[in-house]
């Protein structure tokens, strides 16, 4: 099988190019087999059999026009010209990595593919543009398409909210509020990266999610065992709650605000039903599998 695989320096591309045996056609800004900025053009491209588009912007709050313009120039007009490309070679199967940000919650429990897909901030919205514009574009040319929405993705050295925790706990200045009971979906990446076949075979659109659902006093104290650190302190909930109110009237330069407490203190996670049933899903618990290095 010859799979063409976009974003494969990132931290999910790493782990799908270490976890699928076959013959791998890499694209990409730095250093790829066929060197090309999808956000900007249209790269001449081989026959393959299968096209895992895991490239995307992601991991960052724009705070200009111009920075939530980039979400849209890199998962949208990247998205329709690496299609473009496509078009006189059709591959058999395409899978899209996106995300469950697309159903733009901040809270809710078991949340499942029939969600109203309902984000309005440039992440979520501009990848809910690119799945639209993928699935018409499958249907249109007779390819099996595969969308994977997933939550927080762990593994080593991961980037993100997770890898922030990491280095949280690693410095001593984490902290859990509110005990840290609030609970969110997470997925091992080499998880993902081992159903991406299979996936692309039988089509449909799935969350993933490890099934379990860790706390962030578990996942917390988990990384801590493996760092050798001592267990995190927490915030009681009435300080929280005062921190976040003080935020508020500091306003953008504050680290917290009522609304990030809220987040935190709030479970979000995503129903995987439809990926075990339909798949065969069957993922490692993140506390089980989850190596930070």
């Amino acid at each position: 099988m010859m799979i063409l695989l976009t974003g494969h320096s990132g931290f999910l591309g790493t782990e799908i190019k270490k976890n699928l045996q076959a013959q791998i056609v890499t694209l990409g800004r730095g250093q790829a087999d066929i060197q090309c900025d999808l956000s900007k053009s249209c790269p001449e491209l081989p026959a393959v059999d299968l096209v895992i588009h895991s490239a995307g912007k992601a991991h960052s709050v724009p705070k200009t026009a111009e920075e939530k313009q980039s979400f849209f120039d890199v998962n949208v007009k990247g998205t329709i010209h690496l299609l473009n490309a496509l078009i006189h070679n059709p591959p058999k199967s395409f899978v899209f990595i996106s995300s469950v940000a697309v159903y733009g919650k901040d809270s809710g429990i078991d949340i499942s593919e029939n969600e109203p897909l309902a984000a309005t901030e440039p992440y979520g919205s501009s990848k809910i543009e690119a799945e639209e514009i993928v699935k018409e574009w499958c249907d249109k040319n007779h390819v099996s398409c595969a969308i994977l929405r997933l939550p927080l993705i762990a593994g080593p050295n991961p980037p993100g909210n997770l890898g922030a925790m990491i280095k949280g706990v690693a410095k001593g200045y984490y902290l859990n509020i509110a005990g840290g009971k609030a609970r969110k979906s997470v997925v091992l990446a080499q998880d993902v990266a081992l159903i991406i076949e299979k996936a692309g075979q039988i089509g449909g659109t799935y969350n993933l999610t490890d099934g379990y659902n860790p706390s962030f006093a578990e996942l917390s104290e988990n990384i801590a065992g493996q760092l050798g650190k001592s267990k995190p302190n927490n915030i009681p909930p009435f300080i929280a709650n005062l921190m976040g109110r003080i935020g508020d009237l500091i306003g953008e330069k504050s680290p917290v605000n009522t609304n990030k407490i809220r987040k935190i203190t709030s479970d979000l996670t995503f129903n995987d039903s439809k990926a075990r049933e339909f798949l065969k899903w069957k993922p490692t618990q993140v506390l089980e599998g989850f190596k930070i290095k």
